[in-house]
């Protein structure tokens, strides 16, 4: 390291600003949390990459206060229903499936668990956003600032950084968060190990400008599926991703770099793109083109010693379901309160040990998700009789027959249904979005079982006020506002909601609070208390009695329920809030 090197000190480095470095970086500046942001690009994205948000997402937004600022950047749910598979945007239709809960029957499924909803926010527009909130936070936010070399003690750890000028400092923190993407250096560098494979598949982004509305207002979406024959290579012969409806797109294709590099021409562009626009009449501008890589990668610890990763840097992992972005923004979630409370001595250090326990075990999920539904396009492709080695000639005969009054249609049709069925577990698969199911040591587990519907635990969520779910969504209302429950805890802080009989639990908290040094909310929630139960949906969810109470950690998360009123109500919050925290 250069030793000649200006040095400075902060509690915390978060080296990268994507998605989830900059909702790392507000979320410890809005704890009150001294920390610097470094990234080696000079600016925010300036291609879409990530776009689909989530409800889990949205929360997260909701508890930064920006979720307006991200709904008026992006598309609102009701133009993102449709996804379509086509031969071409002007050529024959094949299927078309509703996704996102946006179908009738799905629609009160995802509207019944969050106050939020999805929508598509491509991320050269989201991440703006979430600069803006940090900057007003005031979080010190260093672009053009790469991290050149990194390494840890007991102590913290030490990293060079170099600016765009060539100026080197050392920057010396408590710890750092590795968001610096699926060519993480913090990963890297400090010796992190990854499970999975990379390279399984190549792909071309084209960012493009082409108005296709004639093609698309009768049938509004994010994602239109080309194929055709001899083009059928993983996700057929071309993705086309909406950014602004319906003018401003993505192309996205896969290749075999076993058959050689595509031609990167603005002439081999433009004809690749025109292929499934079906429309020689549509002007194309291509903007911009990028390569990249399928991986199925997960860290196996998201933790080593000082150092932590969120985002792409803990998993990486097809764009499938939409769970990239949303997955990383929802580590920097759970890992920024971790570090608040540790850094201000309200926690023990072995709290952040809990960080992996939860958070790994979603990224396998999710990883795991992603690639089951990229395997889960193969069968479309079949449908369509579309074969490795077959003549083009051959392949529209195949299509031809797919509509056709024959047996062998009749067949074929059959085989299409239940493909595009398969497609619901990646385009609305709101268990596997919104359901998060946490085990670890800041958690008091009570025992009781997960609450289970019958139904498809990947396709439906179940909401649940179980230790280790996030507190259920419940409208209430405070005095004459409707609300929900999301929205009385979170915050950087714990709250204990109580029911109609809780000055017991008033008591202890104030108790509590003295002896902890740090401050709890009590939100009362029943019917006509200080957060009225209106429609009772609270009383059906909750799990507990009026006497009883759950404690809710600052990331919504459920740490601990008291079901009825305890013979000691100071004890067993005091107990509870002790082992949450790491303070044995």
């Amino acid at each position: 390291m250069n030793l000649s090197a200006s040095e400075i000190s902060t509690d915390v480095l978060v080296v990268g600003a994507g998605p989830a470095g900059l909702t790392m970086s507000a979320l410890l500046a809005s704890y009150g949390v001294d920390a610097i942001t470094v990234t080696k690009f000079d600016s925010t994205a300036r291609t879409p990459r990530a776009h689909i948000t989530n409800q889990r997402a949205m929360e997260v937004y909701r508890d930064l206060g920006v979720e307006d600022e991200v709904i008026a950047i992006a598309t609102p749910n009701e133009l993102m229903s449709n996804n379509v598979w086509a031969t071409s945007f002007a050529g024959t239709e094949i299927a078309r499936v509703q996704s996102w809960g946006s179908s009738i029957e799905r629609r009160a499924d995802y509207e019944s668990v969050s106050p939020s909803r999805m929508c598509n926010a491509p991320q050269h527009r989201l991440e703006p956003v979430l600069r803006a909130a940090a900057e007003r936070l005031d979080a010190d936010l260093r672009f053009g600032v790469e991290l050149i070399e990194i390494e840890q003690d007991d102590s913290g750890v030490r990293a060079l950084v170099r600016d765009d000028a060539g100026a080197e400092t050392v920057i010396r923190a408590k710890y750092v968060v590795g968001a610096d993407g699926a060519r993480s250096l913090v990963g890297e560098r400090l010796g992190f190990v990854y499970q999975g494979e990379t390279g399984l598949g190549a792909a071309l982004n084209i960012f493009l400008d082409a108005d296709l509305t004639k093609y698309c207002e009768n049938r509004p979406g994010v994602l239109y599926w080309m194929t055709q024959p001899g083009n059928d290579y993983w996700v057929g012969s071309g993705t086309w991703i909406c950014v602004t409806p319906f003018t401003e797109w993505v192309n996205l294709s896969m290749y075999d770099p076993a058959e050689g590099e595509p031609d990167l021409s603005e002439e081999a562009l433009v004809e690749r793109v025109r292929s499934t626009i079906g429309d020689d009449g549509v002007d194309v501008n291509i903007k911009s083109v990028s390569k990249w890589q399928i991986n199925h990668v997960v860290a196996e610890s998201y933790q080593r010693g000082r150092a932590f990763l969120v985002g792409d840097a803990a998993h990486r992992h097809p764009p499938a379901n939409g769970l990239g972005s949303n997955t990383s923004v929802q580590d920097s979630f759970s890992l920024a309160w971790r570090l608040a409370h540790v850094l201000r001595g309200l926690a023990g250090p072995k709290l952040l040990d809990t960080y992996t326990q939860e958070r790994q075990p979603m990224g396998r999920k999710i990883i795991d998700r992603a690639m089951k539904s990229v395997g889960d396009m193969a069968p479309i492709a079949e449908a369509l009789g579309f074969r490795p080695g077959q003549s083009v000639a051959e392949g529209w005969e195949n299509v031809d027959e797919l509509f056709s009054p024959t047996e062998k249609g009749s067949a074929r049709r059959e085989a299409l249904d239940a493909a595009i069925q398969l497609q619901h577990y990646q385009f609305n698969a709101h268990g596997v979005e919104f359901d998060l199911r946490y085990s670890s040591d800041a958690i008091v587990d009570d025992g009781s079982e997960w609450p289970r519907s019958g139904r498809d635990p990947e396709l439906y969520s179940t909401p649940s006020a179980r230790p280790g779910a996030p507190i259920p969504h419940a409208r209430i209302q405070r005095g004459s506002a409707p609300a929900s429950t999301i929205d009385i805890v979170g915050r950087g802080g714990f709250t204990l909601v109580t029911g109609i009989d809780d000055a017991h639990w008033r008591e202890a908290v104030r108790a509590v609070e003295e002896e902890f040094g740090m401050g709890i909310r009590v939100a009362q929630v029943a019917a006509r208390g200080e957060h009225d139960d209106v429609y009772g949906d609270w009383k059906r969810l909750r799990g507990m009695g009026d006497a009883g109470a759950l404690l809710v950690r600052p990331d919504r998360v459920i740490a601990w329920r008291e079901p009825g009123r305890p013979q000691d109500a100071t004890g067993a919050l005091r107990s509870a809030l002790a082992a949450v925290l790491a303070r044995g």
